[in-house]
């Protein structure tokens, strides 16, 4: 069998293996958040970019690693709502034959907290909370398609009580012979915990997220087109999934019509590019907004944009996201080539 197929159907088998859960229904949900600027900038998720610069487009789709990525280091900061950062720090290298390779490591930290008692009395104790995924990230190609798998093993803790477990990507993209088109098909998140947050509890569900994914670039004009299709495996995202303990709260399901649930998995996104080294973006993420707006109020929320600059050896992105009226998030993300003929 050769190694296209076997990738395909080791792909296939994953994402009919893997449990349909979307936000709230797991654990380790930190792996959906978004660390890159420019993917922030364009609605939170795109998969299907071809740039061979960006070693950010790996973390989102592991088959876009490039070997033109070897020998870049790459950090992330995500200043997020509250008290609450994180970020992601990588660096890739590129074998002649073998394929490229890319290490990576996301965190959250959530802060330091003040211990108290159920009655609410303060014990005069803190304690810290932070999550962890370490990313092995591997790509190459077969002929016209690219492949790519993402290793995650995860460490969570809060308090006393820690989790380990393990979750890995598996993405496929095809790019045009002419560069313009670019069409993308990612499984993020097959996995499951191996050990629980306390002693003989039951293992939960993580964040599995089915993808698929196109890019436009025109050809007369200094303009991308992304479209990102989300949660494929759970369609009807708008009403809750029934719980076999308690029953599905019926005051929350919305009746919506079939475009409005096709719009809660897109997310669009848009990058015009005036120059080589400087790029305006913006996005649009219509699930976000249903979620987090006031219903008398819509304002930006689900909205984001961003720039990106190129100066010599760096890469330095700006995204801004909007989550809900009273802030928004800020992205900064910095890239550095390390090769002599950059």
């Amino acid at each position: 069998m050769n190694r296209k197929i076997y990738f395909v159907f080791l792909f296939t088998f994953m994402v009919l293996a893997a449990k349909a859960q979307i936000g709230g229904e797991s654990t380790y949900q930190f792996l959906e958040l978004t660390n890159s600027a420019r993917i922030a900038a364009l609605g939170g998720t795109q998969i299907a970019i071809s740039d061979s610069s960006d070693l950010n487009l790996s973390y989102n789709n592991p088959s876009l690693l490039h070997q033109d990525m070897a020998n870049k280091i790459l950090v992330n900061y995500v200043n997020y709502l509250t008290d609450i950062n994180y970020g992601y720090v990588s660096y890739a290298k590129s074998y002649e034959g073998i394929g490229n390779f890319a290490v990576g490591m996301h965190y959250i930290n959530y802060g330091k907290f003040d211990e108290a008692t159920e009655a609410g009395e303060l014990t005069g104790a803190t304690f810290n909370a932070a999550e962890y995924a370490l990313n092995l990230i591997y790509s190459n190609s077969y002929k016209w398609l690219n492949y790519g798998v993402n290793l995650k093993p995860i460490l969570s803790s809060f308090e006393s009580y820690q989790s380990v477990g393990i979750a890995a990507d598996f993405g496929l993209n095809f790019t045009s012979k002419g560069g313009f088109t670019t069409v993308a098909l990612v499984a993020r998140n097959v996995g499951s915990q191996i050990t629980t947050y306390y002693e003989d509890g039951n293992r939960e569900s993580i964040p599995f997220n089915l993808q698929a994914g196109i890019s436009q670039r025109l050809k007369h004009a200094p303009v991308v087109l992304s479209l990102t299709m989300q949660h494929l495996s759970h369609w009807d995202l708008a009403a809750p999934e029934e719980d076999p303990e308690f029953g599905t709260e019926t005051i929350y399901n919305r009746k919506e019509s079939f475009l409005k649930q096709t719009m809660r998995h897109a997310v669009l996104g848009i990058e015009l590019l005036p120059s080589e080294n400087f790029v305006l973006r913006a996005g649009y993420n219509y699930q976000r907004r249903q979620e987090l707006m006031f219903d008398e109020k819509g304002s930006t929320v689900g909205f984001s944009a961003g720039f990106g600059i190129h100066i010599k050896r760096f890469h330095i992105d700006y995204g801004i996201s909007r989550f809900h009226l009273a802030g928004s998030s800020n992205l900064f993300s910095v890239a550095i080539n390390l090769n002599n003929n950059f």
